[in-house]
């Protein structure tokens, strides 16, 4: 899978998750780029991305990820 696939999937979970149509991942997007991206529901989020991509995050994975470019990065090497 290419790194536009998985950020066309991405696009789509974190639109939906958030309820925000104008969201446009890049490799350097964090949570301080999308407005009700908190705790709460980083774990949805999680769920969400998992569901879409059929794996399992490691939860030193999730801890360690700095940005959407990591999550995908991750993603890549197991689908």
């Amino acid at each position: 899978m290419t790194e536009i696939e998985v950020f066309t999937r991405l696009n789509k979970v974190f639109r939906k998750v958030f309820d925000d149509n104008s969201i446009v991942l890049s490799r350097n997007t964090t949570a301080k780029d999308i407005e009700d991206w908190d705790s709460i529901e980083h774990i949805t989020l999680i769920g969400a991305v998992e569901k879409e991509f059929g794996m399992r995050f490691q939860m030193k994975e999730v801890s360690s990820m700095k940005n959407v470019g990591e999550m995908a990065d991750i993603i890549r090497s197991r689908v």
